[in-house]
């Protein structure tokens, strides 16, 4: 073999071994970097079920007196009547603790009827309320600050005088 191919020859290998090297630390680099994207998406998706399930217990925890109370009203042995107020005095417990989670009812009845926060279960023929307005509150819709939770379920106006004029 001439001498020049003998040079090239171990030239060659000795270049081959850094790029070698270089492409075994490339897919090194690779890989610590995916076992750490992997680590920080399952790191991020603890903290979010520790931050609901935080979030959640906070709110069953004041929750929890209203069933202690229906509990109790369960027990009792009163009168139809008695019971009666005690279940009322329980709404109105449930209602202020929405109220502080800012949770509120829709308003409803003599309101004009909107579809984005109404939903109509029927009409009504009445000719005392302007027509497509709420009649009747079938079911109370909620809102949590401006997220509509649920729609409220409403009977609405129809007015044949109003129409006809």
């Amino acid at each position: 073999m001439p001498k020049h191919q003998r040079e090239l020859t171990v030239v060659e290998s000795q270049d081959a071994a850094p790029v070698e090297e270089a492409a075994v630390d490339r897919a090194t680099a690779e890989a610590e970097a995916q076992a750490e994207f992997e680590n920080a998406r399952k790191r991020a998706e603890r903290e979010r079920v520790e931050y609901r399930d935080y979030a959640t217990g906070s709110v069953v925890e004041q929750f929890l007196p209203v069933v202690d109370n229906f509990e109790l009203a369960l027990k009792s042995k009163g009168t139809a009547e008695q019971l009666r107020q005690g279940v009322e005095l329980i709404v109105k417990q449930m209602d202020e603790i929405l109220r502080q989670l800012q949770v509120n009812p829709i308003p409803t009845v003599g309101e004009a009827f909107d579809p984005r926060i109404h939903e109509a279960l029927g009409s009504v023929e009445r000719d005392d309320l302007p027509d497509q307005h709420v009649a009747e509150e079938v079911r109370r819709g909620y809102r949590l600050r401006e997220r509509l939770l649920r729609p409220a379920l409403v009977r609405v106006v129809h007015n044949p005088k109003q129409i006809a004029e």
